[in-house]
């Protein structure tokens, strides 16, 4: 019997790492019930284990105890330390509580909520825990990783609502025509030259495009100014990138050059032109230059120009943000933007699967700002405010027109 002890002992060693709690049991009880009399205690000196536990795999076995789909009988194991420690769990949920951020008594009020520093934090307030069961205990509260969402748009203006429901009106009835309707604005200003741009394409594995270390712009390349129109009953683009400065001169040279190139065929019959606009930047409800140079523009096309300007601090709802600029940023992603032809190139080549085309032109010319103009000389302009907040909504005629 001795050597029969030995041997179970051998095999029990090498199998034991690979076995989990049940399957050892069974193990032993086969080896104990093998042995015959006194096989329990035989194999418990020789691996350890409680003579017990051997004995129930022996029943087990040998077909005295049912067999178990658990490994553990129920309750078996170590008990949940939110159980052994019943203040755990309100002191984790004080830690990452929104209501807790700012207050300067919180334990992380100043760093990152990682698992590890609440682990930490926790432990040192006398909860000692790993960052894992942290981990693992915020999901069971029903905490993810969340990032900072813009939906906090400040103090409205009381007449927001009003103001999106007349330039809805304006954009059907102009619509309705078959008048032209853009909306325009300047899109983010973006360094040229060998610079880090966002997002991700696929490269060969290790070959990442190599681009510079800071982000000091290129005396030389300077900067590209992307101003873009987006024609909203054609769902067509037209960007100009500029190489000099965001004025409202620039702003209005871009709807000169879409409506020579585009708009005087396409809409040929029109005498009319509804522009919406934000009411900031180069195309602002309070920028004088923006006003007398879409009167020159009325001039020289013969069109009403009218104006409708998104309420302050909306300018994430104007059509061209998510319709045109959004898709020319995936257009580009992952890509520096090493020449001004780079990017005409990148932004003529956007298109959706909804049928959005885009046409990009370089524009060299010089935009000087700092130019003034006088409250007289916007009194002499051909314009026309209408009823509803004439600041943001207003018509420029051209000459000669009653």
């Amino acid at each position: 019997m001795a050597q029969a002890v030995e041997s179970v002992e051998r095999r029990y060693a090498v199998l034991r790492e690979h076995l989990d709690e049940r399957q050892r049991r069974l193990l032993l009880g086969a080896e104990a019930a093998e042995l015959g009399r006194g096989g329990i205690k035989a194999v418990a000196g020789a691996t350890g284990v409680h003579p017990d536990t051997i004995a129930r795999g022996v029943r087990e076995v040998t077909g005295q105890d049912g067999p178990r789909a658990r490994v553990r009988a129920a309750g078996g194991g170590r008990k949940k330390l939110s159980q052994t420690d019943t203040d755990l769990d309100a002191a984790l949920k004080a830690l990452v509580e929104p209501e807790t951020r700012g207050d300067p008594m919180s334990a992380l009020v100043w760093t990152t909520k990682s698992t590890r520093h609440l682990a930490g934090a926790l432990t040192g307030m006398g909860h000692p825990i790993s960052d894992r069961t942290v981990a693992r205990m915020l999901r069971a509260m029903g905490f993810s990783l969340q990032a900072n969402t813009k939906v906090t748009e400040g103090t409205q203006h009381a007449d927001r609502d009003a103001q999106f429901t007349y330039l809805n009106n304006q954009v059907a009835e102009h619509l309705a025509a078959g008048d032209p309707v853009i909306s325009v604005d300047t899109k983010k200003k973006e360094l040229v030259g060998d610079f880090k741009n966002g997002g991700r394409e696929y490269q060969p594995t290790g070959t990442p495009e190599r681009v510079n270390v800071h982000d000091f712009p290129d005396a030389e390349l300077g900067k590209a100014i992307p101003y873009g129109i987006y024609d909203v009953s054609a769902n067509t683009g037209w960007v100009t990138v500029g190489t000099d400065h965001d004025t409202s001169a620039f702003a209005v040279a871009t709807i000169a050059s879409w409506w020579d190139a585009v708009g005087r065929d396409r809409y040929s019959g029109s005498d009319r032109l509804l522009i919406c606009a934000d009411s900031g930047g180069s195309n602002g409800s309070r920028i004088r230059a923006w006003k007398i140079e879409l009167a020159q523009f009325a001039a020289d096309t013969g069109l009403h120009v009218t104006v409708c300007h998104l309420p302050p601090g909306t300018s994430k709802w104007n059509k061209i943000e998510h319709r045109l600029f959004s898709q020319i940023t995936l257009g580009w992603r992952g890509r520096p933007l090493r020449t001004h032809q780079v990017i005409v190139n990148l932004i003529s080549n956007t298109t959706t699967t909804t049928g959005l085309t885009v046409r990009c032109v370089l524009d060299t010319g010089q935009y000087p700002i700092g130019l003034k103009y006088t409250t007289k000389e916007i009194d002499a302009l051909p314009l026309t405010r209408h009823e509803f907040h004439g600041d943001w909504n207003y018509t420029l005629a051209p000459p000669d027109t009653p």
